[in-house]
């Protein structure tokens, strides 16, 4: 083979290969595109789903029309078994939760993140820690010395379950510090937020720990005050409340809401998706409506979830077998 056959052959396998890393990067959807929201209209999943839809239509990030599905039951379980079932398809995409990785740890649902491929973190509520106004704890660190001194001093309220965000993070603060969790009184409210926050309110309990937007009320009127965050930063919201980690206990745990996609994705179809979904988060539009259920937008992109996903099972697997959460 002489020199010039050499070089028309290289620029031919380099154009072959130019080709079919364009044709790769190229995937879009060819159909409908539709978003499930493993839960009945107006729930988080729905509302997330639907802010979803309404900034890639409204701001053309997509050439097919998208819609909303509902597919309520067994705790998301039912809309994310349907999602499964559409492996490989780009077309589809289903709202999730800090309760598939949940859930899956428990032992209440066989689903675990690794039956998807993790599209992105949108969203999130941070936790709270709260006492009641007159409490004489001023910081999270006075709290957390009282309960190192007496775990039991101080009966703790959590809903609707142990084994929630709430609970966990609250037992990783404490940890943190030192305390003896095991000796901990906790208080379960089926009703979550609202009766927790009553309870505290009428000295029931000496300390609540639920979200921030179910106690931020409260809180701007004066009558619990929210010590410390699970935030990486303080939230414009409450600019007079630190972070744990301002108080030197190095955690920031996100009370997150995301998107999914089926197993056996492309990287042309992820790389397709992560570009639409660093768009939707850097939307305005989508930061208004997320800001209005008093949420804030916290992103994540496909790589960037899936190590998080990671990193949290090792943290929360362990735990929850060691406090005797996970079913058997």
């Amino acid at each position: 083979m002489n020199k010039l056959e050499f070089a028309g052959i290289a620029l031919l396998s380099a154009a072959a290969v130019f080709s079919t890393g364009a044709c790769a990067q190229e995937w879009q959807p060819d159909s409908t595109i539709e978003i499930i929201a493993p839960a009945n209209p107006g729930g988080g999943w729905d509302l997330t789903a639907r802010a979803i839809q309404r900034t890639l239509t409204e701001g053309k990030l997509v050439k097919k029309n998208v819609i909303v599905s509902n597919k309520p039951g067994g705790g998301g379980a039912t809309g994310w078994t349907y999602l499964k079932g559409k492996e490989k398809n780009g077309n589809f995409l289903a709202a999730n939760s800090s309760l598939l990785l949940l859930n899956n740890l428990l032992g209440s649902s066989p689903l675990s993140y690794k039956d998807f491929t993790p599209l992105a973190m949108l969203t999130t509520d941070w936790i709270g820690i709260a006492v009641k106004a007159d409490a004489p704890y001023k910081s999270g660190i006075e709290l957390l010395e009282a309960l190192k001194k007496n775990p039991g001093a101080l009966t703790i309220g959590v809903g609707p379950a142990m084994g929630n965000n709430d609970h966990l993070s609250f037992i990783q603060i404490a940890r943190k510090f030192g305390v003896d969790t095991s000796k901990l009184k906790w208080v379960v409210y089926e009703g979550a937020g609202g009766d927790i926050l009553m309870s505290l309110l009428g000295g029931h309990i000496g300390i609540a720990t639920v979200s921030v937007p179910e106690m931020l009320t409260q809180h701007k009127a004066g009558k619990v005050r929210i010590l410390g965050i699970t935030s990486d930063k303080r939230m414009e919201l409450l600019p007079d409340v630190p972070t744990w980690k301002e108080q030197g206990i190095d955690i920031v745990f996100p009370h997150w809401r995301g998107i999914q996609l089926p197993p056996g994705m492309t990287p042309a179809q992820i790389a397709y998706w992560d570009k639409v979904m660093a768009e939707v988060a850097r939307s305005e539009s989508f930061k208004k409506t997320i800001e209005s259920l008093n949420g804030q937008v916290y992103y994540k992109n496909s790589a960037e979830f899936t190590k998080f996903l990671e990193e949290q099972t090792a943290i929360l697997g362990p735990l929850t077998v060691e406090l005797g959460l996970v079913k058997k």
